[in-house]
């Protein structure tokens, strides 16, 4: 099999790393040499060589296993958080097997053990941290045929008197098995097989419990890796000197590390990780809090705050145009003007502004460019778009303007373009109906000219309507229908 062939995750590998580990590879894949013995051979390091095959050779290493795979292998793990691992049951299942197995019962473990040539320590510790039913299910079934080695069960008393001061501060406190075994002058080791064999439900307690504890940041508290979540003590002992004078003085960061000794990128981040407060209240100049302060907001020395102090004074008292109390206190007008924004936005927010009419405020400049424009749409049909054209204003700016603070102008302009539309309407009406007296009257007239004109004809011709309708110009038919029209049929 080829290097191509075996390796199914090749991004990233360098090609020095793979002409390091080659011949380890080539060992892992021809022969059945532990991953230990390999990297003895060839020279390597077992941390490196393993990290390497679990990354780019990941279904050779499923594969070596027993474990059957398919094309989403990142997902298939060889053993859980905890539990036995897969070379270890692959190892020890037959012997397992026998111990549960009648066939095997009159040998204690020991003995099977041996059978199999494996360690009977190693073999007891299986069973007891991964088949404990299998123990007691062999001792019950022992006991009942008589089967008696003269051997101890369960946990001595001298052992459980020794490890339970450890076993009850582990119930009622959060450290570590190490912590506590050095606390009580025990080995560490030894307490957690001791924990391991007879106090599962503790191991399984703690263990849910650093399970909620992932991902958890606050100082002091448990973190998922059983440790409390605080610096290590040299690294507070290092940092100490230079927290106090960020604490006491209004030094930069830059000027604390040259006085101390320490690095400016390892003091931010330990004041990021540990002190997080501390800079908080540093740059809290003015007094609101991390949870009040806008998003985004610039933070600043308190130096840098009582630079301002004067200047903004000086405004709430006497509400004088921002630019001319930054002349005065020798300011920056933008930069000031940044800072009111970001730290007395209430302040920023008054300073300038005028309240019209309806109460609403808008800055006084606004209302004194603007107020023309809004007095000759309220009181007239003119568009606004027209007025701005004629004041030389932009028809945006003033529109915006109006909208915003003038919906009663709006309101106003709507009700005369609609009292207008009222009256052109009536006038139409009026003119439509006058029109229409007009042209009747016209009718009426021109009908009764006729009928005399025809009177007069058929007087001439003595009644006669053949003779009649030929001095009219009309037919005979026609002349009948204007008699019926008129009544004059007899």
């Amino acid at each position: 099999m080829t290097e191509n062939e075996c390796c199914n995750r090749m991004r990233g590998c360098k090609p020095e790393t793979k002409a390091k580990y080659r011949p380890a590879l080539e060992l892992y894949v021809a022969t059945d040499l532990s991953c230990v013995e390999i990297c003895r051979r060839c020279g390597v390091s077992h941390t490196g060589f393993s990290r390497y095959i679990a990354s780019y050779h990941r279904q050779l290493m499923l594969k070596r296993n027993g474990v059957e795979c398919g094309p989403e292998i990142a997902q298939v793990r060889l053993r859980k958080k905890s539990g036995q691992t897969a070379a270890a049951h692959a190892k020890y299942k037959d012997a397992i097997r026998a111990c549960d197995d009648a066939a095997y019962i009159e040998f204690n473990v020991s003995q099977i053990a041996r059978l199999f040539e494996l360690n009977p320590s190693a073999l007891g510790n299986q069973l007891r941290n991964h088949y404990p039913e299998i123990l007691e299910r062999r001792e019950k079934e022992r006991h009942r045929l008589g089967v008696n080695d003269n051997l101890h069960r369960g946990v001595k008393s001298w052992c459980k008197e020794q490890y339970a001061e450890a076993v009850e501060h582990l119930r009622i406190t959060e450290d570590t098995i190490r912590q506590t075994a050095d606390l009580y002058g025990l080995s560490s080791s030894g307490l957690r097989e001791h924990l391991l064999y007879y106090y599962k439900d503790l191991i399984r307690a703690r263990a849910n419990k650093r399970e909620r504890a992932k991902t958890n940041k606050i100082r002091g508290e448990l973190t998922g890796n059983g440790r409390k979540h605080e610096p290590m003590p040299e690294s507070e002992k290092k940092y100490r000197e230079a927290i106090r004078l960020y604490r006491t003085t209004v030094m930069t960061q830059e000027e604390i590390c040259a006085a101390t000794g320490v690095t400016v990128m390892g003091l931010r981040h330990h004041l990021r990780l540990w002190n997080k407060e501390l800079m908080e209240e540093r740059h809290d100049v003015d007094g609101r809090g991390e949870g009040t302060r806008p998003t985004g907001t610039k933070c600043y020395l308190k130096s840098t705050a009582a630079k301002y102090a004067g200047a903004i004074e000086r405004l709430k008292a006497t509400g004088s145009p921002m630019a001319e109390v930054a002349k005065e206190f020798g300011l920056n007008p933008d930069v000031f003007r940044k800072y009111l924004h970001e730290h007395e936005p209430e302040l920023a927010a008054t300073l300038g502004r005028t309240k019209l009419s309806n109460g609403r405020s808008v800055l006084a400049r606004s209302a004194e460019k603007y107020d023309e424009a809004v007095r000759l749409y309220e009181t007239t049909t003119e568009t606004l778009k027209s007025i701005a054209r004629r004041l030389g204003l932009q028809y945006k700016s003033v529109g915006g303007f109006v909208r915003r603070n003038h919906p009663e102008a709006i309101a106003a302009h709507d009700r005369l373009l609609e009292q207008e539309k009222r009256l052109q309407e009536q006038k139409e009406s009026q003119s439509c109906e006058k029109e229409q007296t007009e042209t009747t009257v016209s009718v009426q007239e021109e009908e009764t000219k006729e009928k005399e004109h025809i009177l007069q004809v058929l007087k001439q011709t003595g009644g006669h309507k053949r003779n009649a309708a030929k001095l009219l110009g009309i037919s005979k038919s026609t002349l009948y229908n204007k008699l019926r029209k008129f009544n004059l049929s007899e």
